[in-house]
């Protein structure tokens, strides 16, 4: 099964737009599942990472942080990933996994919050929640998995070392990203407000919007003090500099789309014309094409940006 028709679909409706519909359960892929490994970030904090293989994804970076009381997960990749987060979560730690947080709706962050759901407590933004509450794997007799918890712009939970700190600064990749912050570590998951070094996916229809993601990450920016380390949605770990730069890259991103469409160019003569400038070291237009059709992006940004 492709990525592509796991985590989207496109459906014309005047228009090309980007949907991130939901999931399918995947069966898991033993290379996926070996090349996973549980790093160490900082005192009792760590990430279940991702396979490096692109056919062998495994879902978003998972932060595992170690507190008083009991563990944090944020983010619990696909479904079917649960015994294996476990697993080596209990190489660093025996306590018990007591609360999950989500960064955002997508299967691919939240798919394991079943096999956690008996034991731990649950917090998403609210907005987050309501798109949850549309999937079919929070329907039904599932809706019992739907998360517990909700805040709207910020949440603090614990104090002093175990303190964590949850902010909603707008939409970008959906309508409720979440930014969870350990402030006594100056360390922050940023989910897939900042997923790679890329293009984005923008999902519409879950409340992302392409003309307010770099908005966005400006006040989150702005708002933010004191942290020095990154745990992206994606990849490898990354400096507060580099999640501010990727700010900048999505508003360059939106202004190139925004002085092409004055310009009369369509679309996809903007996806064709559209180069990564030098400054932005690392950056791609995409890592994976079938993933990220640089020509759907630019349609997204395109529609968003009509009056």
């Amino acid at each position: 099964m492709k990525r592509l028709a796991v985590l989207f679909a496109l459906i014309t409706m005047g228009g090309l737009s980007l949907t991130i519909s939901g999931y399918q359960t995947q069966a898991l892929n033993p290379a996926a599942v070996q090349a996973t490994k549980i790093e160490r970030v900082k005192e009792n904090l760590y990430i279940v990472t991702g396979s490096s293989d692109p056919k062998a994804f495994s879902g978003g970076n998972t932060a595992v942080f170690i507190t008083d009381s009991g563990v944090v997960l944020v983010d619990t990749k696909y479904p079917g990933w649960g015994p294996t987060i476990l697993q080596l979560v209990k190489t660093v730690t025996n306590k018990p996994v007591t609360l999950i947080i989500n960064t955002h709706s997508h299967g691919d962050h939240s798919g394991s919050n079943e096999f956690f759901a008996a034991n731990a407590d649950s917090i998403v933004q609210e907005t987050t929640k309501a798109n949850m509450v549309k999937m079919p794997e929070f329907s039904g007799d599932k809706a019992k998995f739907l998360p517990k918890r909700t805040f709207k712009d910020k949440l603090t939970i614990g104090k002093g070392r175990d303190e964590i700190d949850l902010y909603f600064f707008g939409r970008g990749h959906t309508g409720g990203d979440t930014l969870v912050v350990f402030p006594a570590l100056r360390t922050m998951h940023a989910g897939d407000l900042f997923a790679q070094k890329q293009l984005p996916l923008i999902d519409i229809p879950n409340g992302g919007s392409a003309v307010a993601y770099p908005q966005t990450l400006a006040k989150a920016a702005a708002a933010i003090k004191n942290v020095d380390t990154v745990i992206p949605g994606h990849r490898q770990l990354a400096t507060w500099k580099e999640f501010e730069e990727y700010g900048a890259f999505m508003k360059d991103v939106v202004d190139f789309a925004r002085s092409s469409m004055k310009a009369n160019k369509t679309a996809v003569q903007a996806a064709s014309e559209f180069k990564v400038p030098a400054k932005y070291s690392g950056y791609v237009v995409t890592i994976d094409k079938e993933l990220v059709n640089p020509e759907t992006i630019f349609q997204i940004v395109y529609d968003d940006l009509k009056p």
